[in-house]
């Protein structure tokens, strides 16, 4: 852990296979800024793969958490429908505020770190990725927000 990430930080996002891994780690459960609705907080993305490692800014809000539930169901079905012409394709967080993660989904799963609104840099890694990871992606969003006290999805409600 790097000397600027605080002892009560979690991972929200991890993707990783037998060499490379994408994580998005909160830097303190603490929002940075918060209103009467949302909540502002600050994360950082991380890379780590034998060709390249890095950490960038990624700020993001509770309601971006919501987001990222419809995210991990719309990646679900898309992976159920394997005729699809296009890979399905999705960012996370919104694009245009901060450092974001784009999702494809393909063989092997690809997930690009994009910095657009600052370094321009964009570091794309295949990762081979089980089976398992959306349960996994889940759960940690679950205990991410239970940490953060927010209120938990219903995987039952009918989707949208």
């Amino acid at each position: 852990m790097d000397t600027n990430t605080q002892p009560d930080a979690i991972e929200l996002i991890r993707l990783v296979d037998l060499t490379q891994s994408i994580s998005v780690r909160l830097r303190s459960t603490e929002p940075i800024l918060e209103t009467p609705s949302v909540r502002h907080y600050d994360a950082e993305a991380v890379v780590t793969s034998g060709f390249v490692n890095g950490t960038v800014y990624l700020g993001f809000d509770s309601e971006d958490l919501t987001d990222l539930d419809r995210l991990l169901d719309a990646i679900e079905e898309a992976e159920q429908e394997a005729d699809l012409d296009e890979p399905f394709t999705a960012d996370w967080p919104q694009s245009g505020r901060t450092a974001y993660l784009r999702f494809i989904a393909e063989d092997p799963h690809v997930v690009e770190v994009r910095d657009e609104t600052s370094t321009q840099i964009v570091v794309s890694v295949p990762l081979d990725i089980s089976e398992e990871w959306i349960a996994e992606s889940r759960e940690r969003l679950a205990a991410a927000r239970s940490a953060l006290a927010l209120p938990q999805r219903d995987h039952h409600e009918e989707r949208p």
